[in-house]
């Protein structure tokens, strides 16, 4: 066998092989890990192919194992899948061929030959087989020549690319997120074919479409994929409000920077540095709610006021619509989107103590991400204006890491909250406890009084004296 596998997994690929051979039953392995051990890539699972039944299949094999591993199976589809103790997952599956209705990309089944598997699998890099029969033990079985695609780094169907898409439109989105994650170009009539199905892209769920951008959005170079998405149309089905980023206006000589590839600049200024989803996801929306806030100013130019305190709004309704989590991740992200211009800002005026101390509290915990974020905004064709930028943004890092040691304000509570101003002047939930906590907060962020109980507690006692307070006789 002509792929490198590890030790364990020719064990296991002998297993596999003895089993079925005591069935009588033929089996291949097939599709990606295929694809991604010719590649020298590595990989967490693998698809096995049977003429025959794949659950019985799985069946003999977990029955080799000491103890016997559990077996997940699913009648309906006929497969079923083993978890071996090291993670690795198999799945095993009897050869089938489809047909499909317009309405749906779930296929009528019925059992096939492995001719017929091969010809319902979605790009020739995924329908290479690898024989696992005794006759012909290793045996690469190539009938459209994945191989020399893979050669000439090409993502294309096996079949008519219309028909393919068609039957199952989320092929689509899995062929830009292949051609993002290896490198690869999407063949000329299969580029097209996208285009020209992309409306098909309606009867997937949402859930489905949003996993694989998910998988786009972690590659190693995230912008490869959008701006395929962007091109064939599919972006459109489901993220409009990505797609009016697009486009540059002038007006009296003047325009602005296209902030869709701005966009796409950052995306990947920030996966060159950190693998977090959330974070890559804070690039892509950070400019969200530039297009509804774009005015033109005459003898100024084009600004985008507010674009950062509506981006944060934008943020919770873009992870509604496309089903993303409504949890701390949607929170992060809509925070992050918010505060963006801010540590630019800094950059450009004279530093206070102040602002630093705001921006650590706002932030708390998320201020490494955010200060990540805002570097990786900053992009120009002017390399003298990037320096120039990046020298002022290395002033602000500096300021906030003297300040983050002096007042340790990141995380920060007041020494006095709102239950204690309750306590402390017998009040009940009301106006005066909010003026009196607020005011306390900010004294201290504003460096007016210093970051301790007994400044804040005589803080408040001015402060209550203005609103006609005084401490309840317990205190």
């Amino acid at each position: 066998m002509d792929i490198s596998c590890s030790k364990e997994e020719r064990q296991l690929l002998e297993r596999i092989a003895a089993a079925a051979n005591q069935l009588d039953m033929p089996c291949y392995l097939i599709g990606g890990f295929v694809r991604d051990k010719l590649l020298g890539r590595n990989s967490k699972d693998a698809d096995v192919v049977c003429v025959g039944n794949g659950i019985a299949l799985a069946e003999a094999v977990s029955a080799t194992f000491v103890p016997k591993l559990h077996v997940s199976f699913f009648k309906t589809y006929g497969t079923a899948q083993i978890k071996l103790p090291n993670g690795f997952d198999v799945e095993f599956v009897g050869a089938r061929k489809e047909s499909y209705q317009a309405t749906s990309r779930n296929p009528q089944v019925e059992a096939g030959t492995l001719e017929d598997d091969q010809n319902r699998r979605d790009f020739t890099i995924n329908a290479m087989a690898i024989s696992l029969n005794s006759n012909d033990y290793g045996v690469l079985i190539d009938p459209f020549g994945g191989i020399a695609d893979m050669e000439h780094k090409i993502i294309r169907t096996p079949l008519d690319p219309d028909i393919t898409f068609s039957d199952d439109p989320l092929r689509m989105m899995r062929g830009i997120r292949f051609a993002t994650q290896l490198g690869f170009e999407i063949e000329s009539s299969t580029y097209e074919a996208i285009a020209r199905n992309k409306e098909r892209l309606k009867i997937i769920s949402q859930e489905r479409i949003t996993d694989e951008l998910n998988k786009i959005i972690a590659a190693k170079v995230p912008s490869i994929g959008f701006d395929l998405l962007y091109r064939t149309g599919l972006l459109e089905m489901f993220f409009p409000q990505m797609v009016t980023l697009a486009g540059v206006e002038i007006l009296e000589g003047k325009g602005h920077k296209d902030n869709f590839y701005h966009t796409l600049q950052v995306l990947d200024n920030v996966a060159y540095r950190s693998n977090n989803l959330w974070l890559r996801w804070s690039a892509i929306l950070h400019d969200i709610a530039k297009p509804a806030t774009k005015r033109f100013e005459p003898g100024h130019g084009w600004t985008f006021h507010g674009h950062d305190a509506l981006g944060k709004k934008m943020t919770t309704q873009i992870f509604r619509q496309l089903k993303l989590p409504q949890n701390e991740h949607m929170k992060y992200v809509a925070k992050l989107v918010g505060l963006h211009l801010r540590p630019i800002s800094l950059s450009k005026e004279e530093i206070t103590d102040s602002a630093m101390r705001r921006l650590l509290f706002d932030a708390g915990d998320d201020i490494d991400d955010l200060m990540l974020l805002c570097e990786s905004d900053i992009t120009s064709k002017n390399k003298q204006k990037v320096r120039r930028f990046l020298e002022n943004f290395g002033l602000v890092k500096t300021r906030l890491k003297i300040v983050e040691e002096k007042d340790r304000i990141r995380n920060w509570q007041p020494p006095i909250d709102g239950a204690d101003v309750m306590k402390i002047f017998n009040l009940p939930p009301s106006r005066e406890v909010g003026v009196i906590k607020t005011a306390v907060r900010e004294a201290i962020l504003d460096g007016i009084i210093p970051n301790d109980y007994n400044a804040a507690y005589q803080y408040m006692l001015d402060k209550a004296r203005e609103l006609g307070l005084k401490p309840s006789e317990m205190h």
